[in-house]
């Protein structure tokens, strides 16, 4: 497909905006230099209402097309040409292009307006060639109802104000998708890196000071990391980090100027959770990274978007591990990128990590937060044990020097690491980077010999057309190659490989590589006699590896109930996630108030109890980092098992904070509110909660809230959360995926919540449909239907949306991923059920 870029290529934009927040009109003047290579040139636009196009002082012809988003511009002349355009444009309160951001101070109603271009919105602020590949400078010049004590800050540092206008340093060459700018009230704090670059990080006046000290400090440390890591200076003069009230993505990168939510950059020092701490750490260094991967070199076009986001997405773990060693981050990847990349990429109909894309809907749909991002860095990772870190760095400074300012391929990034490793990359990487879905390696004695054998591993049915990977297998016997091209392997005599190595025989150490195992019953047994010799990440993958196979019906369910009681005392936070994931996949095969329930809740009791007891509801001081993180599991755990004496702690903490429930420890804060809110649901609680969820400004306590509330069994309070979907005053609308989701997987709410986005669909697509989030919707909703009656109404709703834009393989997807649970649940539930009732009338 031709790109406007072709006929016309800017190298400066001289942005002028006058911004009027109480009319909602913005008044612009874009003034292009570029190169014209046709007498006829188009630009993109979207909602603009253009009012004249000149050359020097000539009116030029124009017409626009806004369903394609162009303007098209006749020129008397090809060559250098300067055109001025004159437009207004809506101050639209989408989160994206240039929007408002709503909050309270003191119940003072303030708007702080802020700016979100990726993907393909910078269109919406000024007439641009908004894509990647068309780098050009920048001069922004920035007019608003400026009132006393805002702020205005940008890409780059104020260089004067003249008659009201703001007038910013001019940009380096960068892509369209990272201008940024933001005004109103901020506060903001200061500090600098070893090489003196500036950083800051703002937020509105609702916060308190101090919550900006933590993310200072990462954002600091972070940048001088990566100047070290990739051996690259940071190319500007400052990195400002913003926090806003409103913002549809979690973070974005934009050059100079990054913006997230606020749960994800500020945070109470005193009182916030290790696991929240780790989040705002990896997310800013996410973003950090991409100021070098993604801004300094970008993409050629959005079918490399992966990268973009996996090499941050890795790049976040490797700065944090650096950084905060005692966090053991890459425990984290672990439970959240593998868990999820291993998931999702195993339903048939998934999109590759590379993946063609041209219009806009479909950009904003390849976002796929499992692939891109997680499988996508599962990759990297796999390129960073296979070359090692020197050569991973000397790759990455050759790869910065050769694009810098410009724009790069996937095949640029393999050329280069590939040629510091003195290995060919690209034909390893490309299996796994242009075929959808991963392998499952089956290792099995046969005759005697030990036998590998490769085939595509689906949950639910999968159409087999004979992929094979260029797999990594880190196996524990010598014998074994490095990497299995073929589809079946011949290792070698099996007893004469046990006896030599005089350990049980396992692949994939580290649980680095995107595939599973399945062992044969021989092999199987051998690891489970020595589990407890097993390192903790090779405990969690043998517990997630049979989880999957079980959902994939290569074993059944009702063999891996057994094996978990011999992991529920582990000290190890990630085989109690492992654990835990196990344990709350069994819910899908009982029914509410059944005996099958009953017998699954004192499952959940045997398995935590004694953790409850050990660990106890208060964070304990100096306790360990394992700990602190294995509460959380054990705690929910006792609460789904209905252990009186743990219902009974929550409730007395509770109680003596109920004057002020942010207070409670942020670790527990959670459990405590989701026990009452199951256990004592009252109208009294339900308004101090709602009332709490409007008015504070932390983060983390509003997650919490938007967690615990849909948990009520009360209908009436059920259905006064869904009449407050469409209130923004209430549920903005960033947040109203968590709300929907919490009251459908409620088997009291699920009717009101199924009916609601059936009957106000049109109001979610107007509301958030130019927007990632929004196919995001469907996915939430097929994670939560399991009978074969949701499974036809999810047909009859989504089925005639097949054709939409952006939202086709979603629905081909999640109908599958339905049908699966489904037909699982048929066939596995009454083995399930008894496996379960076995370990209780054991005990």
């Amino acid at each position: 497909m031709s790109r406007l870029f072709e006929k016309f290529q800017p190298s400066l934009y001289q942005v002028y905006l006058d911004i009027d927040r109480a009319a909602k009109v913005i008044s612009g003047q874009t003034t292009i230099t570029g190169l014209a290579q046709s007498s006829q040139i188009a630009v993109n636009q979207k909602f603009l209402q253009v009012s004249a196009v000149k050359l020097a002082e000539q009116e030029l012809n124009f017409t626009t097309d806004d369903a394609e988003e162009v303007l098209t511009i006749d020129l008397p002349q090809t060559g250098e040409v300067t055109l001025t355009i004159d437009y207004t444009a809506p101050l639209t309160d989408t989160m994206m292009g240039i929007y408002p951001s709503y909050y309270q101070v003191n119940g003072e109603k303030k708007q702080l307006i802020g700016t979100q271009f990726e993907t393909t919105a910078a269109r919406q602020a000024f007439p641009c060639i908004d894509e990647p590949a068309a780098k050009a400078e920048f001069e922004l010049a920035i007019k608003f109802d400026e009132q006393a004590g805002e702020t205005i800050i940008a890409n780059m540092p104020e260089a004067k104000v003249e008659d009201g206008v703001h007038y910013f340093e001019r940009t380096v060459k960068m892509s369209t998708y990272l201008v940024a700018f933001a005004f109103g009230e901020m506060q903001s704090k200061y500090t600098k890196t070893k090489s003196g670059v500036q950083i800051g990080v703002f937020s509105t006046k609702a916060h308190q000071e101090n919550e900006l000290d933590f993310p200072l400090d990462i954002a600091k440390r972070s940048i001088e990391f990566f100047e070290d890591f990739y051996q690259t200076p940071y190319p500007l003069a400052h990195s400002w980090q913003l926090a806003l009230p409103d913002f549809s993505a979690g973070a974005m990168e934009n050059w100079g100027l990054v913006t997230y939510r606020e749960a994800y950059l500020v945070l109470d020092p005193d009182n916030t959770s290790l696991e929240t701490k780790e989040l705002v750490a990896t997310v800013i260094a996410h973003e950090l990274a991409h100021q070098w991967f993604g801004d300094l070199v970008t993409m050629q076009w959005w079918d490399d978007l992966w990268l973009n986001e996996s090499f941050a997405n890795m790049m976040e773990y490797v700065a944090i591990d650096a950084l905060e060693p005692d966090w053991h981050i890459w425990e984290l990847f672990q439970t959240s990128e593998a868990s999820s990349a291993l998931q999702r990429d195993a339903t048939d109909g998934v999109q590759s990590v590379h993946v063609q894309v041209e219009k806009p809907a479909e950009i904003d749909a390849i976002f796929d937060g499992a692939i891109v991002y997680a499988k996508g860095s599962r990759m990297l990772v796999m390129v960073r044990a296979l070359i090692g870190d020197d050569a991973l760095r000397q790759g990455l400074k050759a790869y910065f020097e050769a694009h810098q300012y410009g724009n790069a391929s996937g095949a640029d990034l393999w050329d280069a690491l590939g040629k510091a490793a003195g290995i060919d990359l690209a034909a390893i990487m490309n299996t796994w980077l242009e075929q959808p879905g991963y392998p499952v390696v089956s290792a099995s004695v046969v005759d005697g010999k030990l036998t590998l054998s490769q085939q595509q591993f689906f949950i639910g049915a999968g159409q087999e057309v004979g992929r094979t990977w260029q797999i990594p297998l880190n196996a524990n016997y010598d014998a074994v190659p490095q990497i299995m091209a073929e589809r079946t392997v011949t290792v070698g005599d099996y007893q004469e490989l046990r006896q030599a190595a005089g350990k049980p025989f396992r692949l994939n150490l580290e649980n680095g590589s995107h595939f599973i195992v399945k062992y044969d019953q021989t092999l199987l047994q051998d690891i489970l006699d020595n589990s407890s010799d097993l390192d903790a990440i090779s405990q969690l993958q043998l517990l997630q590896d049979l989880r999957l196979l079980a959902e994939g019906r290569h074993i059944s369910y009702a063999d891996v109930v057994p094996l978990l009681p011999r992991f529920a005392d582990s000290h190890s936070n990630v085989v109690n996630a492992a654990l835990y994931q196990v344990a709350g996949n069994l819910k899908k095969f009982v029914t509410p108030d059944s005996q099958e329930e009953t017998e699954l809740r004192q499952l959940f009791d045997r398995l935590s109890s004694a953790q409850v007891q050990r660990l106890g509801w208060q964070p304990q001081a100096g306790e360990s980092i394992d700990d602190q993180l294995t509460r959380p599991y054990v705690l929910h755990a006792a609460l789904y098992a209905k252990n009186q004496t743990a219902i009974a702690a929550a409730h007395e903490l509770f109680t003596a904070n109920q004057s002020a429930l942010v207070s409670l420890p942020a670790d527990i804060r959670v459990y405590v509110l989701e026990n009452e809110v199951q256990n004592y649901s009252s109208a009294a609680l339900f308004d101090q909660l709602l009332t709490d969820y409007t008015q504070t400004a932390d983060g983390s306590y509003k997650n919490d809230i938007a967690a615990v509330l849909p948990m009520t069994p009360d209908k009436d309070l059920l259905a006064k959360i869904v009449a407050a979907y469409e209130n923004s005053e209430i549920i903005k609308p960033q947040d109203l995926r968590a709300w929907y989701r919490g009251v459908l997987a409620n088997d009291a709410g699920q009717q009101l919540a199924w009916d609601w986005i059936r009957n106000d669909w049109s109001w979610l697509e107007k509301t958030v449909g130019g927007d990632m989030e929004f196919p995001t919707f469907i996915t939430v909703t097929a994670g939560v239907f399991k009978t074969p009656e949701r499974l036809a109404e999810f047909k009859e709703f989504f089925e005639p949306q097949l054709e939409t834009a952006g939202l086709t393989r979603e629905i081909q997807m999640d109908t599958k991923v339905i049908e699966g649970r489904v037909a699982l649940i048929e066939d596995e539930k009454a083995a399930v059920n008894q496996a379960v009732a076995a370990i209780i009338s054991a005990d």
